[in-house]
């Protein structure tokens, strides 16, 4: 959900993630993970003598969040097997894909890694060598061991229901992750961080500092982050079209699941624009992200904007298909992360966002949607493109999914859309690892569909 990017949306240093924090596992973890040939990886055959004598060790309050096996053995596959159901994250490597046995690919890890170039789906080639990817996995999955478990975990769930029924699971992980220690540390660290620049400020004093640190900036909603309003109706709205080639604007607050009245979206007298706009021409509508200051992050107006237009679709039986693309110099940054960590409770945040969602609305329309990304395309900002049935990117677009580093999983759909593209397994590496893929590499592994310039595409002329 995060990046670092310039503007009032810049995003927190600890968001990278291989920065190991404090873990509730304990800080040797890393040194207990050595295993056979100076590496992380461990013979299958020695795990499953251990399964035998300690099945409960393979946990993240067992101290072995992550399990790491040489796949070029036929007792992985017996190690694959069980560890489908294992609270742990399972991940096989292999040099050379000669030497793997059949049954590898299918019998249950949840990332698979090899140094061969070009490898098929569902391997990765490790692009810096299997050492350095295995060193990172391991890092990320010490540094949150309970975000990297409950990710692997939902994905072994979510590739085999109804994708919308992925959507809700993933929301019940993303909420209790967020009542959880990990985030919690997150937020500690990044608020802090906001006091000691906020106290570096000229003239400003420390009750100033703490006050300035703790209030959202003026254009940011009072309640919650993107996914966990606790006030459904504090900014909904619906989506007025323009006419053909002319922006619309959102509407005025509504209650869930009921169309607000079409207005203009912001207050009397108000220069703000609109969070969204909405084009009609003919029966394609264009929606387009509307932030472009701060990249395009997902704030609650946004998230309400970007439901009200699917909405406006769903209702409109002339409509043939839905653009979505964004203004400025990035598709979009991810949630807004001046509205994180100001939610009620879980239980209230998971209802808003199964009652507001962006990815359920996009669904819901029923229609062919293309979605047209470039620069900074991270958390939200890869998720909810790879719900639709083409994605179009530039040739400078990233995408990038964060979550796991600050104890959460992706909460805009992305274990839901992002594995039925790519696979779970290709799914589980780029989320768990973090790092941003390029616009030819998400083209390789089908995350977007096609590579064309930005000239011409929806919102390039904003």
């Amino acid at each position: 959900m995060n990046t670092p990017v310039p503007g009032p949306a810049a995003q927190p240093v600890d968001a990278d993630p291989l920065v190991v924090s404090p873990s509730p596992v304990g800080p040797d973890l890393l040194d207990g993970l050595d295993g056979v040939g100076g590496r992380r990886v461990t013979d299958p055959e020695a795990v499953l003598a251990d399964l035998q004598s300690d099945p409960e060790a393979f946990s993240p309050l067992g101290g072995r969040p992550i399990l790491i096996v040489d796949a070029a053995s036929p007792a992985a596959i017996r190690v694959g097997a069980l560890g489908r159901r294992l609270p742990c994250v399972c991940v096989a490597v292999a040099e050379d894909l000669r030497w793997v046995p059949d049954g590898i690919a299918t019998c249950g890890f949840d990332i698979l890694l090899t140094d061969e170039p070009g490898a098929p789906r569902p391997w990765v080639t490790a692009p810096d060598g299997i050492d350095a990817a295995v060193d990172a996995l391991a890092a990320a999955t010490a540094a949150n061991p309970y975000a990297a478990v409950a990710l692997v975990q939902l994905l072994r769930v979510s590739t085999g229901i109804d994708v919308r029924d992925a959507v809700v699971a993933e929301s019940f992980a993303y909420s209790a992750l967020q009542a959880g220690p990990e985030f919690a540390g997150w937020l500690a660290r990044r608020r802090a961080r906001q006091s000691a620049r906020a106290a570096a400020r000229p003239g400003l004093d420390p009750a100033a500092a703490a006050s300035a640190a703790a209030v959202p900036p003026a254009d940011s909603a009072p309640a919650a982050d993107v996914t966990t309003d606790p006030t459904p109706t504090a900014t909904a709205g619906t989506a007025t079209p323009g006419t053909p080639g002319t922006p619309g604007t959102l509407g005025t607050p509504g209650t869930p699941g009921t169309p607000g009245t079409p207005a203009a979206s912001a207050a009397p007298g108000s220069t703000a624009a609109p969070a969204v706009l909405v084009e009609r021409d003919g029966a394609v509508l264009t929606v387009i992200l509307n932030r472009p200051r701060v990249h395009n992050a997902v704030s609650i107006s946004l998230r309400d904007g970007l439901v009200a237009a699917f909405g406006l679709a769903a209702a409109d039986s002339e409509l043939a298909e839905i653009r979505l693309a964004g203004t400025g110099p990035s598709f979009s940054s991810g949630g807004d992360l001046t509205e994180f960590g100001t939610m009620l409770d879980p239980v209230g945040a998971h209802a808003v966002r199964t009652t507001r969602s962006i990815p359920l609305g996009l669904l819901a329309t029923g229609l062919p949607v293309t979605a047209y990304v470039h620069g900074l395309c991270i958390g939200a900002g890869a998720e909810l493109p790879a719900f639709c049935g083409r994605v179009v990117a530039t040739p400078d677009a990233t995408f990038r999914l964060p979550e796991v580093a600050m104890g959460l999983v992706p909460g805009a759909g992305g274990t839901a859309s992002i594995p039925r593209r790519i696979g779970p397994q290709r799914a589980a590496y780029l989320i768990l690892r973090g790092h941003p893929i390029d616009a030819e590499q998400a083209l390789a592994w089908g995350l977007v569909d096609e590579i064309a310039p930005r000239a011409g595409m929806p919102g390039a002329d904003r």
